[in-house]
């Protein structure tokens, strides 16, 4: 092996070895800066045409994924879908929950509505409730699907005891939790306790499981994820204050 110590050779060497790089440039180097250019080329970008170097103005216009014809990059095309779902509605449904805790921010019939059914429920009265509820078409629905002639007498069936307390109680601890704002604009508008039934009961934070937690228990919690959605009671307020619901389901 030749070391740096050996005497150079007679023969110049700049000339030889400057044709040699020029030789090997046009036989093995072509090729391969050919195929760098493939591998950077936009996908609809002419074959004759440079590719825009980055930070360029022509870089900088030229949209992410391209907009000629051509398959599509396949970053910004998972980027722009990943996520997405295009069932009619889902989006709207997805949206995040505002709960609402102040109850002054609520039209004043409906705080006035409310504010009378604590008071029934507190007094264990159960018929106290009864001039709350309307009558006729405007009666506070107590069950799903066909309404009752006599919502009291519904209620206090419904009680685990005789006298409707416990019905009565649990009626208390709905309306003491958040609550939300559904419907604006349309004719099923209302204020509706809690607010759990408008959540996605997957995505509760830990105070939000303690608070529901309050209502129901533990099992009926892991019933309700594996169901997909709270179906315990809710409370339902219309904006000019009648009391529309007090149901169980759904």
């Amino acid at each position: 092996m030749r070391t740096g110590k050996e005497k150079v050779s007679r023969i110049p060497l700049a000339p030889v070895l400057l044709a040699f790089s020029l030789t090997a440039g046009n036989i093995s180097l072509a090729p391969a800066a050919h195929a760098l250019s493939e591998l950077h080329k936009i996908p609809g970008q002419a074959a004759n045409d440079a590719p825009a170097a980055p930070g360029s103005a022509q870089g900088q216009s030229q949209p992410q994924g391209g907009t000629t014809s051509g398959v599509p990059m396949a970053d910004p095309l998972v980027q722009n879908n990943q996520g997405v779902d295009k069932t009619p509605g889902a989006q709207e449904a997805s949206k995040p929950v505002e709960v609402i805790y102040d109850i002054n921010k609520v039209p004043e019939p409906v705080r006035k509505m409310r504010e009378q059914i604590v008071e029934a429920a507190a007094s264990g009265d159960l018929e106290r409730l009864r001039p709350l509820m309307g009558t006729g078409t405007e009666q506070t629905q107590v069950t799903v699907g066909e309404p009752t002639d006599d919502p009291i007498g519904t209620l206090k069936d419904l009680s685990g005891d005789p006298d409707g307390d416990e019905i009565l109680a649990i009626m208390l601890d709905i309306v003491s939790t958040g609550f939300v704002h559904v419907g604006q604009g349309t004719a099923d508008e209302m204020y509706v306790w809690p607010y759990f039934a408008e959540k996605d009961l997957k995505s509760l934070t830990p105070p939000e499981r303690v608070e529901l937690l309050r209502i129901v228990t533990a099992g009926d919690l892991s019933d309700m994820q594996e169901f997909g959605g709270y179906n315990f009671y809710r409370l339902g307020i219309k904006p000019d204050g009648k009391w529309k619901f007090f149901t169980a389901g759904d």
